[in-house]
């Protein structure tokens, strides 16, 4: 049985630099992301096909729904290209998580005496560090939106007000609550997908054959639910970041 680890193991170093398992799936993912990207690119046409009309549909309709989230076309669309650049990213690391080979083939390393298998990919996800780096992203982003969207004045006044003891106290569940973001929105992914990765190696180990295929299936559907979440939730946070404090 594949060995159960929650931190990500390191396979190699660059200029001095740890590359762990996770890090290097998570520029597969990227690499994924680009070509397709790329590919993309070269075949639209001004009069769509079937298959670029259907992508468009399916573009149109993701937009509509986070209007409904943002309250405003504009603020949505404003903001899409982040939210879906996340959405993607996150969706594909963590389909990709699943696919033969994640977790099973690897390196044997020598640890004090003793040989050590360490998988060469793991779901991206999977790595604390990685979900915390997408939270941070998103909880930055939306202070510096904040500030370029109402002003400093207005965007840190919703942490710090002495107009009032009550005052006081709301800037500081504030306060808490934009902290309180990061940890949840870090470890709601990495606490799925781990789940997910460990639930996976178990099945696998006690019936290689046929079971597994449903648990598969569940892994995708969690794999795309997650990665909405995560996106709803950023568009929420952006939004909210652009509209001054009400009294």
């Amino acid at each position: 049985m594949t060995p159960i680890s929650i931190t990500a193991e390191t396979i190699g170093h660059i200029a001095g630099l740890p590359i762990t398992n996770t890090l290097l799936a998570s520029w597969l993912a990227m690499l994924v992301l680009i070509i397709i990207a790329f590919i993309f690119s070269k075949t639209l046409k001004e009069i769509p096909g079937k298959f670029q009309n259907a992508v468009e549909a399916v573009v149109e309709a993701v937009l509509d729904f986070m209007a409904t989230i943002a309250g405003s076309r504009q603020i949505a669309t404003r903001f899409f290209p982040v939210v879906a650049t996340i959405f993607l990213f996150v969706l594909v690391s963590n389909w990709m998580g699943i696919l033969p080979g994640f977790g099973s083939i690897g390196l044997f390393q020598n640890h004090a005496g003793e040989t050590e298998f360490i998988p060469l990919l793991r779901s991206a996800n999977a790595d604390l560090a990685m979900t915390l780096a997408l939270a941070l992203i998103v909880v930055i982003m939306s202070q510096i939106v904040g500030i370029i969207s109402i002003g400093a004045k207005h965007h840190f006044g919703k942490f710090i007000s002495l107009k009032s003891p009550v005052a006081f106290f709301v800037g500081l569940l504030e306060t808490i609550s934009e902290f309180a973001k990061i940890l949840s929105f870090s470890f709601r992914l990495f606490g799925n997908v781990f789940a997910g990765e460990v639930l996976l190696i178990i099945i696998v180990f006690l019936v290689p054959y046929i079971v597994p295929a449903p648990f598969l299936a569940l892994e995708l559907f969690v794999g795309l639910i997650q990665a909405l979440i995560f996106a709803v939730l950023t568009m929420i946070f952006l939004a909210s970041a652009t509209q001054k404090p009400a009294h």
